[in-house]
């Protein structure tokens, strides 16, 4: 393996890159973290509100969830978690003709805990991509000169697919742009933390979906090699 392709495959791995291994002297790895955990989600969300546990989980499943995914059954555990820790305390909310209604509020202890870890500094995230090791081993995928009978159209085929997921997720960004920040420059400061979180999204989806776009052109135009 050369010393390109080692490097490439510490950071699709998530590897600690050593660069005694690469003929250098430091490490890429600046800092000492926390991982991000489910609570600090939670704990985002009821800064502004308080929530009973169905609201905050369909909450999460439109806002952070695009970010940071969690299941309705996690984040219930995780709110009786921080209930214990006190960083968030119940209200109950009698109703009528219905079960009394538990209200989740974010607690002095709760913000202390997420301003520590905001404060602190963030690894990046690791990439775990299935295509990308696709498109890595490919060159052992034969291209025919007729691509649709070749064993490659399967691979072309999932590529397709993830362009077109990745093209529905960029039309639900620029939607949830549209809509909630049509005069983004207008926003107060806070609300363009949230615009700011919509625009990565749209620049990432942006790049996937012509990254793909590329990828399929080189498959195309390589029909007549027996190999990429």
């Amino acid at each position: 393996m050369s010393t390109l392709e080692y490097a490439i495959f510490c950071i699709f791995s998530n590897n600690s890159l050593k660069l005694k291994d690469l003929k250098s002297s430091k490490s890429l790895r600046i800092g000492i973290s926390t991982p991000m955990a489910l609570n600090h989600a939670i704990l985002a969300l009821l800064i502004d509100n308080a929530y009973s546990g169905y609201d905050l989980a369909k909450d999460f499943d439109q806002s952070v969830n695009f970010f940071w995914k969690a299941t309705h059954q996690q984040i219930y555990r995780e709110l009786s978690k921080l209930e214990d820790q006190k960083f968030v305390e119940v209200e109950i909310v009698e109703q009528d003709g219905r079960p009394d209604k538990k209200l989740y509020h974010i607690t002095e202890a709760g913000k202390a805990f997420l301003t520590e870890w905001l404060l602190e500094p963030c690894d990046m995230m690791p990439i775990k991509e299935d295509l990308l090791v696709k498109l890595w081993a490919a060159k052992l995928v034969p291209i025919s000169d007729s691509i649709e009978q070749s064993p490659i159209a399967k691979i072309i085929e999932e590529f397709q697919r993830h362009q077109a997921l990745h093209q529905q997720r960029l039309a639900t960004y620029h939607q949830i742009a549209t809509e909630f920040y049509p005069a983004p420059k207008q926003l107060p400061i806070a609300q363009k933390y949230f615009f700011f979180q919509a625009e990565d999204g749209i620049r990432y989806e942006e790049d996937y979906v012509a990254w793909c776009d590329e990828v399929l052109e080189l498959f195309a135009n390589h029909a007549d090699v027996k190999g990429i």
